[in-house]
């Protein structure tokens, strides 16, 4: 978050950190944003620290019938769950990071070396994508 917010992106753009609360990433999706970026590990198996953007298919998203964890974020649900709230999502892009672990169960905290070396990319990327949806309103 803090690489984002040193780039002095422009007047319109909101950042927040929900880390793990993903009912308030559910509640937030609620504002109608025209265009939602989340940024978070994403398992695909690639090599650790792989950048990758996803536009998620919210059509397929399917039923909400499991519940957002509290404690845990998990992006697919927090969009299944805001969809079945009738959230008016728009654009969602997913910048995400192949992960080197998920820490938790396999007892590592925070980020791996080549996710830690992928950090400023990622934050680079995030700010082309937002400079490249301005300049198409």
């Amino acid at each position: 978050m803090r690489r984002l917010t040193d780039k002095g992106l422009p007047d319109g753009v909101r950042i927040v950190d929900f880390g793990i609360r993903s009912l308030d990433l559910v509640y937030a999706l609620q504002e109608g944003y025209e265009t939602t970026i989340l940024v978070d590990a994403c398992p695909r198996g690639q090599e650790p620290g792989t950048i990758y953007v996803v536009e998620p298919d919210l059509d397929a998203l399917g039923p909400a019938d499991d519940v957002v964890d509290s404690h845990g974020m998990n992006p697919l649900k927090v969009l299944a769950m805001a969809k079945a709230m009738n959230a008016p999502m728009n654009k969602i892009l997913l910048v995400g990071c192949e992960p080197a672990t998920l820490g938790g169960d396999e007892g590592h905290m925070g980020l791996s070396e080549p996710v830690a070396a992928a950090v400023d990319e990622a934050a680079t990327i995030v700010e082309s994508l937002v400079h490249k949806l301005l300049k198409s309103d």
